[in-house]
């Protein structure tokens, strides 16, 4: 490597055993990757189960296995060659499609072992070489020697890690690969089903393994064990390369020296801003992804062609990166902003092309269709991060929306309405969250008092959800006012809003 080539550095925030979360950064320190796990997480990929087939659905074409560990796996029929899959039978299955949402995961009886520098696939005959190295000549050299290393009986699939690689490590990776192979089946005749037969490498090896690069200069790492691990594996698998790996030991926490934490509240966010002024907004669903492309505050500087074409093709450039970020695979539909020239939309779609080149998770990118949209396709991988870091809103039934102030304010009005019509108290105190509470009291506490002829009183009270409210107390206005002082000195910061005629 260069010494102009830009670098990366890994972060990795470890001290917590319950969630484990790495960062990539790239020269700048802009996240250019981000990855979680958390340790009650169950059915990952690269997991191994004995499973016992709990249902069959020829309607589906499909089978529920128990893994004995979490939801039911989920096993399409087509991907089984010579069994008989019917309940109660046992099998040996590995996950390829992590449980998400209500889905438990899709496992398959193919099974591949992951390497440092390949894939070994038991019961395979295929010789594969990664599709990303693309000099001819390296990739003839990698499959001439795959095919003299490779085991009767097993598959082989080189990684891209493997360009360069001499012959001595990628027989080590195999002979590593047989070892843990034969002790998988072991455990496997030994155990009876539905059990974990073999669970995959934690995800600071996983990142490790497949991250590892020659663009990494440095790794951080917040737990002196973990910098000892590390600096073994880098010494190994880089002995030329001086990759620093420095232990943190500050009080603040890593990811906050590395305006790490900031960054991924704003991969949570629905709009992107681009560093022209334009931004981006970004609505996943449970079937595909919309990004739609806005110029926001980006006006240009020559005319107005000039100004569509340079946001489209910063917005090109950003959602590639939110798109690995965020972790979002299947369908993405972009709406980018339309172009009068089809060499416009040929030179975009090209940039979208080249910008997807390098991404581990395979994707397609589709010419712009008649409604003027981009279609692209990717693979999912892994929990994209909206769903690994957050769940439908409990409050509003997971839509992500919350109704307006206004319509909050009715509800209450009906609320008291309710109220009135049963009580001849002669003062409420109602209590709401603290927006809705001074809203409501500043457009219609006045109004309602004269129509109800009650003096009424809304308390606001941040611990509320936002659309919550209750009635505290009724009685007569002095009861309602010693009530009231009472919060006041009980809790000091009681806010009370009452009409501006009382």
């Amino acid at each position: 490597m260069t010494s102009f080539e830009p670098t990366k550095k890994i972060v990795a925030n470890l001290i917590d055993p319950e969630e484990i979360r790495i960062a990539i950064l790239d020269d700048k320190g802009k996240l250019y990757d981000f990855f979680v796990e958390r340790m009650l997480e169950h059915q990952r990929t690269g997991e191994i189960y004995k499973a016992r087939v709990d249902s069959v659905l020829p309607g589906m074409h499909s089978a529920f296995l128990n893994l004995g560990d979490g939801r039911n796996g989920f096993l399409y029929l087509d991907d089984v060659r010579g069994i008989d899959v019917k309940p109660g039978i046992e099998m040996l299955v590995q996950v390829v499609k992590n449980a998400r949402k209500g889905k438990g995961a899709r496992v398959s009886p193919r099974i591949s072992l992951a390497g440092r520098y390949m894939v070994l696939i038991p019961d395979g005959h295929e010789t594969g070489v990664s599709k990303r190295i693309e000099d001819n000549d390296e990739r003839a050299r990698l499959r001439s020697i795959s095919k003299e290393i490779r085991p009767d009986s097993f598959g082989i699939i080189i990684r891209t890690v493997a360009e360069g690689c001499d012959k001595e490590s990628l027989e080590n990776d195999v002979q590593d690969l047989l070892a843990q192979w034969d002790t998988i089946k072991r455990y496997a005749e030994k155990n009876s089903a539905p059990c974990l037969i073999h669970k995959d490498l934690g995800l600071l090896e996983r990142v490790l393994r497949d991250d590892l690069t020659e663009d990494i200069d440095e790794i951080v790492v917040d737990t002196e064990e973990d910098r000892d691990n590390i600096q073994s594996f880098a010494e190994r698998f880089f002995p030329g390369k001086n990759i620093e790996v420095n232990l943190y030991k500050g009080k603040t926490p890593v990811f906050d020296v590395y305006n790490i934490e900031n960054q991924l509240l704003e991969l949570q966010d629905r709009k992107v801003w681009l560093s022209s002024g334009a931004y981006l907004v970004i609505d996943q669903t449970e079937a595909l992804t919309v990004i739609d492309v806005n110029t926001g505050k980006f006006v240009g500087s020559k005319n107005l062609k000039d100004t569509i074409f340079r946001t489209n093709m910063e917005a090109a450039e950003e959602i590639a990166r939110q798109l690995r970020l965020r972790a979002i695979g299947g369908i993405i539909v972009v709406d980018f902003i339309d172009m009068d020239t089809e060499e416009s939309n040929q030179e975009l779609i090209h940039e979208l092309h080249e910008l997807f080149r390098n991404d581990r998770c395979k994707a397609r990118v589709y010419g712009v269709t008649g409604l003027g949209l981009v279609e692209i396709t990717r693979k999912r991988a892994r929990t994209d991060i909206r769903a690994a870091l957050s769940h439908g809103c409990p409050f509003c039934g997971g839509l992500g929306w919350v109704p307006r102030e206004e319509s909050i304010a009715l509800q209450i009005k009906r609320f008291i309405r309710k109220i009135t019509m049963s009580s001849r108290s002669e003062a409420l105190l109602i209590e709401a969250y603290s927006s809705i509470a001074e809203y409501t009291a500043e457009t219609f506490l006045a109004s309602w008092e004269e129509e109800f002829d009650k003096k009424i009183f809304i308390r606001g009270c941040p611990e509320f959800s936002w659309g919550k409210f209750r009635l505290d107390a009724q009685g007569s206005l002095v009861q309602i006012e010693h009530r009231i002082n009472a919060l006041q000195k009980r809790e000091g910061w009681a806010i009370v809003h009452k009409s501006s005629s009382a």
